[in-house]
């Protein structure tokens, strides 16, 4: 069964949303992201996908404080990502509660660092971020597109024994249309044992149903449930019905 993670995206220690990475379309859903976790877990979600966009845009950890907080008042799984640049920012986000980190922008400008932080945490704890555009990898929260195309890109890491990737197609992202299906079952057709997590476009139940039967390992989806088109107790029934 797909594994569900939902996302609080942080901006001022605030869960936002935007839409296509786009900051002037920050929308505020709640000023308490640790209620929002807390409400999450109830639910019975285990695990919690944050991101720190004043981090990505800063390119350094900012909100670890609030990710602390959020692993202290819960028992979920949290992979954090948003910033990560240096070893550092890494020590950061695992010292403030991240059980994962996800990594992007590092892993295009900086294949070495990325690939040390793969041996020294455990391909399990590290994350490889590929956002795409037009099916370029994009970085530095997504303003600028790399030249890297993604599947050689995936390649690159797969092949030296990465498992987790988090793919997120940006013209979704926010956009509530529905995922990038054909996208992430090309990626599992070329990679058969990646633990691959889909992003972006989740809008409905059926979404994650047609994630699910594409054979998908995971999926990332946030707006949904913050404009009510997802509702948690949905969540919950779905998840007990495929087990």
């Amino acid at each position: 069964m797909i594994e569900l993670v939902p996302a609080i995206d942080l901006i001022d220690g605030k869960c936002v949303r935007l839409t296509k990475g786009d900051y002037s379309t920050q929308k505020i859903y709640n000023e308490d992201p640790v209620a929002v976790a807390k409400e999450f877990e109830q639910f019975g979600i285990k695990r919690l996908h944050v991101v720190d966009l004043d981090g990505a845009r800063s390119k350094h950890v900012v909100n670890h404080k609030t990710l602390e907080r959020i692993a202290t008042a819960t028992n979920l799984i949290i992979d954090f990502g948003g910033g990560i640049k240096t070893d550092e920012d890494i020590r950061i986000a695992f010292d403030n509660g991240a059980s994962i980190i996800t990594v992007g922008s590092i892993a295009v400008t900086a294949p070495e660092l990325f690939m040390k932080w793969v041996s020294d945490f455990g391909a399990e704890h590290i994350i490889l971020g590929a956002d795409v555009r037009d099916g370029w990898v994009s970085i530095n929260g997504w303003k600028e597109d790399s030249k890297e195309e993604l599947i050689p890109f995936l390649h690159q890491y797969i092949d030296q024994g990465v498992k987790h990737v988090l793919c997120t197609e940006i013209s979704k992202d926010g956009m509530l249309q529905g995922p990038a299906t054909p996208l992430y079952k090309s990626i599992m057709n070329e990679f058969p044992n990646c633990s691959l997590i889909a992003s972006g476009g989740v809008s409905c139940m059926q979404d994650i149903a047609e994630l699910n039967n594409a054979g998908i390992p995971a999926v990332v989806f946030g707006k949904a449930i913050y404009e009510g088109k997802i509702l948690l107790n949905e969540l919950a029934t779905w998840a007990e019905n495929q087990e």
